[in-house]
């Protein structure tokens, strides 16, 4: 199948089917088809672009379902723009895909294109442009969203005093990575919750979008609770404790038994795509009624300091970690 005819067949016809049309009407000029997209931005509003390059058998297991691999492909990109508490607007779509293969496959697209456009329909994000090229297989999205001018989620607000926090649960995403790899067994219920974690992590753009007002830092947490934490750092100018015995650990991560394991998985395991943010102390009852009210699920696990860098502890002693987060080099 040439470029042009599997564009056409497999993504821009799809897109017809399954997007919000009024969405797309209303901001997209002119979508897939030409040398660019014409894209419309919201006056009073600022556009939130974030881009990654997925690798099989780097980022997901090159054997996995195409629909998995979309899933988690497109849910990835969209923590980004949830990190920055942007609105998903648009992306584009770069596949690369090796000749004469399963993955040029009328099935195997067919199910890639079926899983991406799940997700893009249900987080109301449109698909207006990209490219296709032969090669080792691997998947570049670019996420655009928009947000209130000066109201975006930024890495570089944190101050002294403030409370470091994470939603939901961390350490999932590496514990999921081990029972795909058969390095660890639980009960079939566990297996299917963390498979659920890796392939279709969820994108925390509704708890951004409550945190806009109440966070003075944030990002989402993709390499590793303390390496990401360690940006908000870097780019505050300050550090960081960790108080370990706070991290929420979800029922799958203590079924393993192995609380160790568990809480270093939780600090620098990554793969979560949970948002860690820092919340001044006169915003921590704002964030504690939101919890009350089941609007967010979130934990205070430490504080920010002067000083630098990410310093984990456990009952007042110093919590060792052989290595921080993933290293993309």
């Amino acid at each position: 199948m040439r470029e042009f005819e599997l564009i056409k067949t497999f993504f821009q016809h799809e897109q017809a089917d399954l997007l919000l049309e009024e969405k797309a009407q209303a901001s997209v000029v002119l979508g897939i088809g030409d040398d660019c997209a014409l894209l419309q931005v919201t006056a009073n509003k600022q556009l939130a672009i974030s881009v990654d390059t997925l690798v099989a058998d780097v980022h997901f297991p090159a054997d996995a379902k195409p629909e998995d691999i979309a899933e988690r492909a497109l849910r990835t990109n969209l923590s980004d723009l949830a990190a920055m508490g942007a609105e998903p607007l648009w992306f584009t779509l770069a596949l690369t895909l090796p000749k004469n293969s399963v993955y040029t496959s009328e099935e195997w697209l067919r199910g890639f294109s079926r899983g991406l456009f799940r997700t893009a329909n249900h987080y109301e994000i449109v698909l207006v442009g990209g490219d296709t090229t032969s090669g080792p297989l691997s998947i570049t999205i670019q996420a655009m969203g928009a947000v209130e001018s000066q109201q975006a989620l930024r890495r570089d607000g944190a101050s002294v005093g403030d409370f470091v926090c994470v939603t939901n649960c961390v350490g999932d995403g590496a514990a999921a990575l081990a029972v795909i790899q058969n390095r660890l067994k639980l009960d079939v219920a566990h297996e299917h919750y963390l498979r659920e974690r890796f392939y279709r992590p969820v994108p925390r753009l509704i708890e951004s979008s409550l945190l806009t007002n109440i966070a003075s830092a944030a990002l989402d947490i993709s390499d590793g609770l303390v390496a990401d934490l360690n940006h908000i750092c870097e780019a505050s100018d300050l550090g960081a404790v960790i108080d370990v015995e706070n991290l929420p650990l979800s029922p799958a991560l203590l079924a393993t038994n192995d609380l160790q394991q568990a809480r270093t998985w939780a600090l620098s395991g990554g793969d979560d795509y949970e948002l860690c943010f820092t919340v001044p102390p006169e915003k921590l009852p704002e964030l504690a009624m939101l919890i009350a009210q089941e609007k967010i699920k979130a934990t205070v696990i430490g504080e920010i300091v002067a000083g630098s860098g990410v310093h984990c502890e456990l009952n007042g002693e110093t919590f060792e970690l052989a290595a921080q987060g993933y290293e993309h080099f």
